[in-house]
């Protein structure tokens, strides 16, 4: 039996993280990884045994903001020539198939068709079937990846705070120019329509203070 080489994985460097290139579904997918409490699962994780070293290595790939294949996970787990092994390869892919029923892993939607599905663990900590706990990171590389995902967010809000003031300016002028041409308008007819131009002007002077105040704000 293959048995996981803790020197093969370098845990969590901060210059290997891309977490800005995840999707919205890469990002939610860590997100509930890292707040989720122990989950019980049906099977056993026992250190030195496949299902525990599957986990463990999908683990390290989520230290990095990224999601691996199954070639992926054995070329780090058992190295590259592993992969071209097919019976292997199914075997392991069996393995990950009875740890997604067991709710340990799932697989994300694809990006392209002829990609190989890839996982995603859905906690780090899980409580086996022998209730044995089990964390797949430690509280300092939770921390730095928490940590990352919380910049990417406020990163990704910042923009559509900027695009929704934006959207804000262009709905106020675009009230403002509407009531001035109908106050033009107004003036310029034999008979004037007070009611109408009322409304117009206190349609431009109340969207006007707005425009003010939204200018206003940083």
């Amino acid at each position: 039996m293959y048995i996981l080489s803790t020197e093969s994985i370098e845990w969590g460097r901060e210059e290997d993280l891309s977490v800005a290139k995840l999707t919205r579904v890469e990002l939610q997918a860590l997100r509930e990884a890292l707040t989720s409490d122990y989950k019980s699962i049906s099977i056993r994780l026992r250190e030195g045994e496949y299902q525990y070293d599957l986990a463990k290595t999908i683990a390290s790939f989520h230290l990095e903001s990224s999601f691996p294949d199954v070639k992926n996970i054995i070329s780090r787990l058992y190295g590259e020539e592993k992969t071209t092994d097919i019976q292997f390869v199914r075997k392991i892919q069996t393995i990950l198939k009875k740890m997604e029923k067991s709710n340990i892993v799932k697989i994300l939607p694809k990006k392209t068709p002829w990609e190989l599905q890839r996982y995603v663990l859905l906690s780090f900590r899980f409580q086996d079937n022998e209730r044995n706990l089990v964390n797949l990171v430690t509280d300092e590389q939770r921390e730095q990846l928490q940590r990352q995902l919380q910049a990417v967010i406020s990163e990704q809000r910042e923009p559509s705070a900027i695009n929704l003031r934006n959207l804000t300016v262009a709905s106020l002028l675009l009230i403002i120019l509407f009531s001035y041409i109908v106050i033009v308008w107004e003036i310029s007819q034999a008979i004037i329509n007070l009611s109408i131009l009322i409304a117009a002007l206190s349609a431009a002077a109340a969207s006007s203070l707005l425009l003010g105040k939204t200018l206003a704000r940083k």
